[in-house]
């Protein structure tokens, strides 16, 4: 499958949509994020069964706003709905198609487990700060392994 352009207004349809959603968060004017769109482009066509989508950051610049994107190219994972993992950089081949695979691995019921126990923990003590699962507007990395 081919990537996906990935605007505010399609967002949440498409979150909703797939189960597995990698996005890559660019701008034309970005050095690396030219040199990442062809191996972005490659390991979406060696998995048609994950939706890998593009989002423009000077078109959408609210859309990279909530997810607070600073530093292009950033690559944010969603599965299951959750945010997964987020970093900027662009990463190597090898290394997109490591987490593709890691991220189909996933066991999302135990991932669930976790949230819910640091948002147990959360109640017990205001001091813990619980990421919100990956939402848009979270502020973190969507990892939700993530202690920030």
């Amino acid at each position: 499958m081919a990537t996906v352009d990935l605007t505010e207004a399609t967002f949440e349809a498409a979150l909703a949509d797939n189960s597995i959603m990698f996005i890559d968060f660019w701008a034309d004017w970005c050095g690396p994020c030219k040199a990442f769109a062809p191996v972005y482009e490659r390991v979406s066509e060696a998995h048609p069964d994950v939706t890998f989508a593009k989002v423009d950051t000077e078109a959408e610049q609210a859309l990279a706003g909530a997810f607070g994107i600073r530093s292009i190219p950033t690559t944010v994972v969603f599965k299951d709905g959750i945010g997964v993992f987020m970093q900027p950089g662009a990463l190597p081949e090898e290394a997109l198609e490591d987490l593709v695979g890691k991220v189909k691995e996933l066991d999302m019921d135990d991932v669930r487990a976790k949230i819910a126990e640091q948002e147990a923990a959360a109640q017990q003590d205001p001091n813990i700060r619980v990421p919100d699962n990956g939402k848009a507007d979270s502020g973190c990395c969507s990892d939700p392994s993530c202690s920030n």
